[in-house]
């Protein structure tokens, strides 16, 4: 009978998302595809440096010694042929990771892959990749930003911190914000109170943390896997979403409403090994100090803002809204 993970959490990752490969990469930007698989031939033995997704993994990866079953299970994807991936598969050892399954596209877009290995997150510094998934609704997927200077991450527990609206939960109510403004966006939660919030691209994924959550031997409470919501929603906002989390059965061990103030400190202090967010109005802040990564707007949100678009706004209007960087 062929192997299932329907009841694991699979996560996706890009070789660069795991392994520190900028040089590479603008090697082969700059040079081509001979020049760079030369380059990684030279080089099979020299280990890449961490990624910015590599403490995560490595933590979640721990929960399944922990828990005594396989739990979490991590495909690395790579668009490397066979051949020039061998570094990667080198330093996977080296770094002493659980990781068993690759996929190397040979320059193919990872896309089309996630639904054959069912997928559940995928992190990558590919845009066009991450945004493709994020359209199909397949996974949850987030563009991985440049790893924190110094991140000495939490070695007991899995931190994962989470941005509510258009993250966790779909962007209905911050379309009322961006067009209406603070109060409407207050008078319509306050009015929606016990009204669940619809569910957004990460609400799977949650609901799968969770599962994990309850199935490790110290109960939700104390589980190993931590989870935190850092919003910007406060009252009387907030209490749509605790009854939102209630109605899906979810804990959430710490949840912050920040009412506007800044995201990063509290980020600091929770360890977050990611933190998935938006906006760049919270991320830039915040990735100097942990591991960030933007969950992009659906292409049909009206809060999708194309990069061509982008460079006709007037700066001045830039700074006045909320909307992602595009780079």
């Amino acid at each position: 009978m062929p192997l299932s993970f329907s009841d694991t959490l699979v996560i996706g990752i890009s070789s660069r998302a795991l392994f520190d490969l900028e040089e590479e990469n603008e090697l082969f930007q700059t040079q081509g595809v001979v020049e760079y698989r030369k380059f990684q031939r030279e080089r099979e033995g020299k280990m890449l440096m961490p990624g910015t997704g590599l403490y995560l993994i490595k933590a979640l990866l721990n929960l399944n010694k922990l828990a005594k079953e396989r739990l979490v299970e991590v495909i690395v994807m790579s668009r490397n042929s066979p051949e020039t991936g061998i570094r990667v598969l080198n330093s996977i050892k080296h770094y002493g990771l659980d990781i068993t399954r690759s996929a190397f596209t040979g320059g193919e877009p990872l896309y089309d892959y996630i639904e054959a290995f069912d997928v559940d997150l995928f992190l990558s510094k590919e845009e066009s990749d991450v945004q493709t998934i994020i359209d199909s609704g397949t996974a949850a997927a987030a563009l991985i930003y440049e790893p924190p200077n110094g991140f000495r991450p939490e070695t007991s527990t899995v931190r994962i911190a989470f941005d509510a609206d258009a993250v966790i939960f779909s962007d209905d109510s911050e379309q009322i914000f961006q067009k209406s403004g603070l109060l409407a966006f207050h008078e319509n939660e306050d009015t929606n109170e016990k009204n669940p919030l619809k569910a957004g691209p990460y609400a799977k994924l949650l609901l799968t943390l969770s599962k994990i959550q309850k199935k490790m031997e110290t109960g939700v409470e104390l589980s190993p896997l931590r989870l935190a919501i850092v919003t910007a929603r406060n009252s009387p906002s907030h209490m749509r979403v605790i009854n939102t989390l209630r109605e899906w059965d979810v804990y959430i061990d710490e949840a912050f409403f920040l009412g506007g103030l800044s995201k990063d400190k509290v980020l600091k202090a929770f360890k977050a090994h990611i933190f998935f967010d938006d906006q760049d109005t919270h991320l830039i802040p915040a990735k100097s100090l942990v591991p960030v990564a933007r969950v992009p707007y659906l292409s049909t949100s009206p809060l999708y803002v194309k990069k061509e678009e982008l460079k006709v706004l007037d700066p001045s209007i830039m700074e006045k809204i909320e909307i992602r960087k595009l780079e």
